[in-house]
């Protein structure tokens, strides 16, 4: 053979030259990036580069405790931000565990176990149940194996393998004759000559792609990207306009000027913003792991809520990885059977009428008694009840299938003891049992391939039997499920059973049975939930066609009959697959970097993508995708690792609910900054009126930090705590390039500027009319601002709609905490003698707070009036002709 190899495997000497050539047998790791490297990597934003510069021009003009504020709110962001990603290993590092530490192969002729980092090409290794194979290989001897590949190819059903040759051109799941490393014997023995370790393995190979993978930009720091350059741009005008107001129309000193133009950038800048975006962030983690979705990337709270395109593995996610029985035939009848996966629930029904245990003869009571005892699986129940199953997929489901026909299939065996049995071959295609019956007597039952048992059932190709038996198989095929016959003979006067399955005496078929991995029935809720959020879900498998397209049409894809390979990927130029790709739903015999083009296609194509996933072949398109979700339960550690989300419960109905999270975390984003804004645009809008009109500034520059510092802490926090809105899982997903502020957004911010900015100086001159006092009149303009705030606070709890009624204006406690804590801290402001010689504020007669809370009144009801305005607008709009 071309590796050198023969039937005593390789000589020591041999080995170990191979060794120094080829290198040691271990997946590739990529280079790490030093702490500092990434601790500094959090600070790469315009916005957090807009408080540095404000920190240090705070600095330069000695407003000391300024800067101190805006550095500490900059190095917390970046400790959040450092530790989050600290917690996430190196999805590697996952891959690299799916080789086993040993393996057992032959050197010299002698049967040897090695440790298996010193596996070389050529090496002879031996099969076993229970091995996690450490090199792909070509296959020479396979005797009943089975392997199961899951991890590699998605596919749920262990892989029935043989040393005869496939086509070169066979898609990974169809090489039948190769076995590969990190997949596990489940059954059988067998024997291969090993082709590839290390790096030039499958799984060494998606070890590579990962390496490759830069992880994409998330959406929302694209959005604070462009709204932080927009918001430079719109501070640096401010203070350019400030200063040049001051200069060269009022005349004022130049250096004087240049420090109202620092001061009015630093009032402008909302300078808890980052914090409170990574806030959000976390109380949206908290929120989606009490909903089962566990996030390992800060950032992809969020970006849940832009996904447009779910791209999803079928095992394990949409179905439930359990092998169902969920049809039954005989000559004489047709019999479906309910209940999915491993439960013990459910019955057998003919014509959807239910069959009493009892009831259950004939042949329909054979196929369930071959069923039960040509098998080697078990099934027992745990202390809550629970089945706990052990054996063969396909066997399982005989097991849950005796009961609910109500066998016990522990007794049956106890009756029928077991005298010999021919293990399942590739090449045999069937598995027998021969049974002691009672009186001396003996049973032979079979199962296995429908074709493979009819003919040693002796119905001839052609007879009418015949046909009906293909008929009856082609329907169940057509339906996605995976078909297997059982047959019988009674009375035999066999003492064994020949190793080579010869002089077995005629049977017969007793029926035929369809088996398949069920939907989850939450999975097609969830699918028809995200249809009508505007989601499109896609599911790439590494399935046969027929199978994804059965299970397609099952769970509601409207286009699930046209399927794509991923054989015709390969074939596909990028502006045919991106095209392709936003056309179908369903993919099948994929492969890892199937996946990973298509998603990059998706992507290629503006839209935000969530890919599921957990096996390994998922891992590079989980990594590549915007969202990585992998499965908690049955996910390979490589899929946690590249992902960044995991369900602790692999249901893809929860990725609805951590969409609507992500969604919900948006718009609290949205309402955050619509909140803060007119805040700090009415303190420097305070500023240049005063500049303007040369007067005295209605508020002072340390009261304004009173204000950024004790409202950015208490009320706009308690903004994050908000709840998703009616109606959020019924809007479109969000375009990848819209703006965090809409038009109608900007003039809300504008028209809360003016309202605040008037009444902090309509309160300001009143007072000053009243008592001619400045610091009493700067301490009502303070109040008067923070009294506005407060009922706004009310206000952006809906963004458009009318928070009058009480449910809206009592419905987050957080919100109630937030305004008692901040009515707690004015009263101090204003009457705690330390805070009243520190801000330079006094006592307020209670005059003045009539004033305070009218204005704060008049506010909160002009902004719902601005609203209604707009809802009307909006109605009207939608009912005109033109609309229609």
């Amino acid at each position: 053979m071309r590796l050198g190899s023969g039937a005593r495997g390789l000589t020591e000497e041999e080995a170990e030259r191979r060794l120094a050539s080829v290198g040691w047998n271990r997946l590739p790791q990529p280079p790490r990036t030093p702490a500092w490297r990434r601790f500094a990597g959090q600070f790469r934003s315009l916005l957090i580069y807009i408080l540095l510069a404000a920190a240090i021009l705070t600095a330069v003009i000695g407003e000391w405790l300024d800067c101190a504020v805006i550095l500490g709110v900059v190095l917390i962001n970046g400790t959040i931000g450092y530790l989050q990603e600290a917690r996430a290993e190196n999805a590697l590092a996952a891959i690299r565990k799916l080789l086993a530490p040993s393996v057992t192969l032959l050197r010299n002729g002698v049967r040897q176990r090695i440790p298996a980092e010193r596996l070389v090409p050529g090496d002879i290794a031996l099969l076993e149940p229970g091995d996690r194979l450490s090199g792909d290989m070509r296959l020479i001897e396979a005797h009943g194996l089975s392997i199961q590949e899951s991890v590699l190819t998605g596919e749920s059903a262990p892989v029935e393998k043989t040393s005869s040759p496939v086509g070169v051109d066979a898609e990974l799941g169809d090489r039948r004759s190769m076995a590969f490393a990190g997949t596990l014997v489940t059954r059988g023995h067998g024997t291969g000559v090993v082709v590839a370790t290390g790096e030039r393995t499958e799984a060494g190979r998606i070890g590579r792609l990962l390496i490759a993978i830069e992880p994409s930009t998330t959406p929302l720091a694209e959005s604070l990207d462009r709204f932080g350059r927009q918001f430079t741009y719109a501070v640096l005008a401010l203070a350019i306009l400030g200063f040049g107001l001051g200069t060269l129309w009022r005349d004022y000193d130049h250096g004087e000027m240049l420090l109202a133009a620092v001061g009015l950038g630093v009032a402008a800048i909302p300078e808890g913003l980052p914090a409170i975006v990574t806030i959000a962030l976390a109380i949206g983690v908290q929120r989606m792991a009490r909903r089962h979705a566990i996030v390992r990337r800060l950032a992809a709270v969020e970006t849940l809520g832009a996904v447009d395109i779910i791209c999803t593995d079928k095992t394990g996610t949409l179905t439930r990885n359990e092998m169902t029985i969920e049809s039954v035939v005989t000559g004489a009848a047709a019999v479906e059977v309910t209940g999915v996966g491993y439960e013990l629930g459910g019955f057998l029904t003919a014509s959807d009428v239910p069959i009493a245990a009892g009831a259950i003869d004939g042949d329909l009571l054979e196929v369930i008694q071959g069923g039960l005892l040509c098998n080697d699986a078990d099934v027992s129940r745990d202390a809550t009840g629970a089945p706990q199953v052990a054996g063969d997929p396909t066997e399982i489901a005989f097991l849950i299938l005796g009961y609910k026909a109500g066998r016990d299939y522990a007794v049956m065996r106890r009756s029928k003891p077991r005298i010999d049995q021919l293990h399942f071959t590739s090449e045999r295609r069937f598995m027998a049992t021969l049974h002691e019956s009672g009186d001396g007597r003996r049973v032979l039952y079979a199962k296995g391939a429908p074709e493979r048992l009819l003919d040693l059932c002796a119905i001839a190709p052609g007879s009418a039997e015949r046909a009906a038996w293909d008929a009856a198989a082609n329907r169940l095929g057509q339906r996605g499920q995976r078909v297997l016959a059982v047959a019988a003979a009674q009375g035999v006067a066999l003492a064994r059973l020949d190793d080579r399955g010869r002089d077995l005496p005629p049977m017969k078929l007793l029926g035929l049975v369809g088996m398949s991995d069920p939907p989850r029935p939450e999975a097609i809720q969830a699918i028809a939930r995200c249809r009508a959020a505007g989601i499109r879900v896609k599911m790439i498998t590494g399935d046969h066609v027929e199978t994804a397209r059965a299970i397609g049409r099952k769970l509601g894809f409207a286009n699930a009959e046209q399927v794509v390979t991923g054989g015709a990927i390969d074939r596909m130029t990028p502006a045919e697959l991106q095209r392709i790709a936003g056309d179908v739903d369903v993919f099948a015999r994929t492969g890892p970097e199937h996946k990973l083009r298509l998603v990059e296609a998706l992507q290629a194509a503006g839209a935000v993508v969530a890919m599921t996933g957990d096996g390994v072949n998922d891992a590079p398109a989980l990594k590549r995708a915007d969202v990585g979700i992998a499965m908690g339960k049955e996910g390979t550690e490589a899929a946690k690792e590249a992902a960044q989300l995991v369900l602790s419960d692999d249901n893809f109905a929860t990725i609805t609910a951590a969409v609507e999270e992500g969604r919900t975390i948006y718009e609290n984003l949205r309402k955050t900054l619509t909140y803060l804004l007119p805040t700090n645009g009415g303190e420097a809008a305070s500023i240049i009126v005063a500049i303007l009109f040369g007067v005295t500034l209605p508020i002072s520059p340390l009261q304004i930090l009173w204000i950024n510092l004790a409202t950015e802490i208490t009320l706009t926090l308690a903004i994050a705590f908000e709840t998703a809105e009616p109606g959020l899982m019924r809007r479109s997903p969000r375009r990848r390039d819209a703006p965090l502020l809409d038009r109608t957004l900007l003039w809300r911010i504008l028209f809360v500027t003016a309202l605040m900015t008037a009444a902090c100086f309509g309160t300001f001159l009143w007072e000053m009319s009243q008592s001619g006092h400045v610091a009493l009149a700067r301490t009502v303009a303070v109040n008067t601002l923070v009294g506005i705030e407060v009922a706004y606070l009310f206000n952006i709890r809906s963004l458009t709609g009318s928070v009058l009624n009480w449910k809206a204006l009592t419905g987050n406690r957080v919100v109630l905490g937030a305004v008692a804590a901040i009515l707690g801290l004015q009263a101090a402001f204003t009457y705690a003698p330390p805070m009243q010689s520190f801000f330079g504020t006094v006592a307020m007669p209670l005059a003045s707070w009539g004033a305070v809370a009218l204005c704060a009144g008049a506010a909160f009801l002009l902004i719902e009036l601005e609203k209604l305005i707009k809802r009307q607008g909006a109605r009207g709009n939608a009912d005109s002709p033109a609309a229609a």
